[in-house]
């Protein structure tokens, strides 16, 4: 299994959904920021054991509830740990992923818009390279079929992401490296006429 990551804390839409990420004393070690890392590979687990659904982190957030709390303050941060062991950190790091795909119970990979959403709490962890791999091949050949699903999406993180996506795929399928420089300098292209209009 791959290092895990967080659980899932909501959804925005049937494919988008908000990762909470572990925080330090939640889990030993905490997670790494490059294991929730911008154009991250995951699987959000089914609590049944019915397979997983494949996810891209496209988005990360911090969440302070402090900011913006400048007045006076009767305790310091360091006396509220000795008089108030039990007050919480309600900071916290959210990613935010878009679901590519599934595996079914069997293993088997599939990419699109996945049939069954996940749950709230489902735990989440980064893919390891060999299912990286497994994932982007069918029939021995590069397989690609959620890139409408992510071309589709309305978010100017998308564009930056494809690139991210296409790039790393060059480094794990190095024959099919000339098909996805063809893709990635598509994509760029588009990337820089389309806000022209």
């Amino acid at each position: 299994m791959g290092a895990a990551i967080g659980k899932i804390v909501k959804s925005n839409s049937h494919i988008d959904y908000v990762c909470q990420v572990y925080a330090p004393g939640e889990m030993t070690p905490a997670p790494a920021p490059d294991a929730y890392a911008f154009g991250s590979f995951v699987a959000i687990e089914s609590e049944a054991a019915t397979g997983a659904l494949i996810g891209v982190v496209y988005n990360t957030q911090l969440v302070n509830p402090d900011f913006g709390n400048l007045g006076p303050r009767l305790s310091s941060r360091a006396d509220l740990e000795v008089f108030s062991p039990d007050y919480l950190m309600e900071t916290a790091t959210l990613v935010g992923l878009l679901a590519v795909g599934w595996t079914d119970a069997g293993g088997t990979a599939h990419q699109g818009v996945p049939a069954l959403a996940t749950n709230v709490n489902a735990p989440v962890r980064r893919l390891r390279k060999d299912e990286l791999v497994a994932f982007h091949r069918r029939d021995g050949l590069l397989c690609l079929h959620y890139l409408p699903v992510l071309m589709a999406q309305d978010n100017p993180l998308v564009p930056p992401l494809l690139l991210a996506i296409i790039e790393r795929l060059g480094e794990l399928f190095p024959e099919e490296r000339s098909r996805l420089t063809v893709m990635r300098n598509n994509l760029a292209w588009r990337r820089t006429v389309t806000p022209m209009g």
